[in-house]
């Protein structure tokens, strides 16, 4: 008997609980990818064909989603857990609300509706204390450069050397 995210074994009065997800599987040809979004027991592989509901789909190279937003909302209630995929398009059709997810958060920010580019937040500037003795305090107007060893070598080398004309022979 099935009620909702537990499964009931009668016959040895376990009561095991399962973790559902909605994710997609991807189905269609090589090169022609489409997905359906499913409700799937999460310790079965997304090919395995086995999945508890049909919630929608999607066609990439058309563009088309088509996400039943009752089903997904009733699901979501009952504790399924959302990919990061699904979860983004469910915020696009504005089924849910709530922000997106970096899904790939090694590669790229996600890029802000407006068009725009990803702003990225200046730190916060702190005022400095009379007390800290970090660094000397400048004017506006100045601008602190501190110079390497090798830096200050090479320039106080550069001084002392006289340079003598290309052409001109030595006395």
């Amino acid at each position: 008997m099935k009620t909702g995210l537990l499964t009931m074994a009668l016959f040895s009065g376990t009561v095991e609980a399962i973790m559902l997800k909605m994710r997609l599987q991807r189905v269609g040809r090589k090169h022609s990818p489409a997905y359906r979004v499913l409700i799937v027991d999460s310790r079965q592989g997304p090919k395995s064909g086995k999945y508890i509901d049909q919630v929608g789909s999607y066609e990439p190279k058309e563009g088309r989603i088509t996400i039943d937003g009752e089903k997904a909302k009733e699901w979501i209630a009952k504790g399924v857990q959302v990919s990061g995929t699904v979860h983004n398009m469910l915020i696009d059709r504005k089924i849910i609300e709530g922000k997106k997810i970096n899904v790939l958060p090694r590669k790229s920010p996600i890029k802000k509706e407006d068009g725009g580019a990803p702003v990225a937040e200046a730190p916060a500037v702190q005022a400095p204390d009379a007390t800290s003795a970090e660094a000397p305090e400048t004017s506006p107007g100045e601008v602190s450069v501190e110079e390497t060893p090798s830096e200050s070598a090479s320039r106080r080398t550069a001084e002392e050397t006289p340079v003598e004309p290309v052409g001109s022979e030595p006395s």
